[in-house]
């Protein structure tokens, strides 16, 4: 019998997950949540990276309570966001979120010393204003005058349970300073930014062992004896690794659903092309030097801002039923507006956009939520249209995992109008990536696809297949108005 923790920490709440494995069967128990969340500090959204610790450290303790002595351990978090250190190992500052607004213009401020096509022949990488070479770009002098060491955030956990600093590659990918060429740091790209290359971390492939708990945290005798392992910090790169594909899966996409949404296809060579440029997909590193060629999208963001709004009155379930009473398709909204990535009011900010855009307001909770899931599956059924043109590959099957694969609506929705089977689950599939990246490393698994033949024996995934046809002209109608 082995035990392996998978520390999954999102934009919203974090988790602990606990993967028990006997007799080739595996059970996963949820052992201890928090929510997570950042606010305004000293000028600037950030995160208590602080009480993450504690609790990450609170839910080890809690493992240890249910008896658990030995066990591996991996984390894994969003990326872009990073902390400082000083010249002690210390926190220099609690970290900026990526959504603050010191970035707003300094992707067109970067690109005044480099061109757009310059920076993604060397990286790939989409182009997104949070981007951490342009939270860099925007850093405080002060801050970096003071900084020995940049770790990225899921890698300071890393650092706090064990003492070694180190970068994994999948989440390290998504800064924009990695080249694909050498598969390291890009010296000009951080020179543009003023940033000294001495502070960044060694970087380390997914699934490298860290090491053991440091000794200040095991003479407590409050912990297992965990084996802390860097899995695929990135948590789109650990969903995607627990997507339970088969041999016989055919040409599949997928589609990381939880505050962002992540869609595209896993890929053995990058794709840096003038197309792929023009469209802002991304080739951010995977398990098992895989890309993850994908489009971020923003996903749960807005219905989970609406929930705040109403002062979460409803549940997501009920706010789902509401919408489920609403004809669809009703508006179209881009939801990658600018304005919708930190608004004061999100209810507002959707009604303002019809507003001006002249289409039909949505008043009630279910004509807002149905707004969002409408216009989330057009979004959907647009970027997979153009990653079968951009990989030269027809796609017949969509796997959605993580927290938005639960949302039957939308499944359905986009099922529709894929006119392909939609597999969902499993909700918790970035844990589940996570452990299965641990297990790899423990040698339970060769290798990843070993890994997902045996993943897609122990869960169930839900198969929606399309239902409802819509008329011709629909997503015509949503280019024409939002792209």
């Amino acid at each position: 019998m082995s035990y392996h923790i998978a520390v999954d920490i999102g934009a919203s709440s974090g988790r602990l997950i606990l993967a028990t494995y006997h007799d080739q069967k595996i059970i996963f128990e949820e052992i201890h949540r928090f929510k997570n969340g950042f606010s305004l500090v000293d000028g600037h959204e950030r995160w208590n990276i602080t009480e993450l610790c504690h609790e990450v450290l609170t839910g080890l303790q809690l493992a240890k309570k249910r008896g658990i002595e030995q066990c591996t351990v991996g984390i894994d978090t969003w990326a872009v966001d990073y902390v400082l250190l000083d010249e002690n190992g210390q926190l220099i500052a609690e970290p900026i979120a990526y959504r603050d607004n010191r970035t707003n213009n300094a992707m067109n401020e970067f690109e005044q010393f480099i061109s757009k096509e310059n920076i993604y022949q060397k990286t790939g990488i989409q182009f997104l204003n949070f981007n951490t070479l342009y939270q860099l770009f925007k850093e405080s002098p002060k801050s970096l005058s003071k900084a020995k060491h940049l770790l990225f955030i899921p890698d300071y956990l890393g650092y706090v349970l064990t003492g070694r600093r180190v970068g994994e590659k999948s989440n390290v990918s998504s800064s924009q300073f990695l080249n694909l060429d050498t598969g390291t740091y890009d010296k000009e790209l951080l020179d543009k930014a003023n940033v000294p290359i001495s502070i960044l971390p060694e970087l380390v492939d997914s699934g490298t062992t860290l090491g053991p708990l440091k000794t200040s945290l095991k003479e407590t005798g409050l912990y297992p004896a965990c084996e802390v392992i860097a899995v695929a910090t990135h948590d789109t790169a650990s969903a995607v690794v627990g997507i339970p594909v088969v041999e016989s899966s055919g040409n599949w996409a997928y589609l990381s659903s939880g505050t962002w949404s992540l869609i595209g296809v896993e890929l053995t060579e990058p794709i840096n092309g003038p197309e792929a440029l023009e469209a802002n997909y991304t080739n951010e590193w995977g398990a098992e030097h895989t890309y993850r060629f994908l489009k971020n999208i923003t996903g749960m963001w807005s219905i989970q801002e609406i929930a705040r709004m109403m002062n979460y009155e409803l549940s997501y379930a009920e706010m789902a039923k509401a919408a489920s009473q609403v004809e669809p398709f009703q508006q179209f909204i881009d939801l990658n507006d600018e304005r919708f990535t930190n608004p004061d009011n999100m209810i507002e900010a959707i009604r303002s956009y019809c507003r001006e855009t002249n289409q039909i307001v949505p008043q009630t909770v279910g004509e807002l939520v149905m707004a969002v899931y409408s216009n989330l599956a057009l979004s959907y059924a647009y970027e997979m249209g153009r990653i079968e043109r951009l990989t030269g590959t027809k796609l017949d099957t969509l796997h959605v995992v993580g927290g938005g694969s639960n949302v039957q609506l939308l499944n359905q929705l986009t099922a529709d109008l894929l006119g392909i089977p939609l597999l969902a689950g499993p909700g918790e599939g970035t844990a589940i990536g996570n452990i299965l990246i641990q297990m790899i490393n423990q040698k339970v698994f060769d290798n990843l696809a070993e890994a997902r033949q045996f993943l897609a024996t122990q869960i169930e995934v839900k198969t929606y297949t399309p239902q409802t046809t819509y008329p011709n002209d629909l997503m015509s109608r949503y280019i024409a108005k939002v792209k």
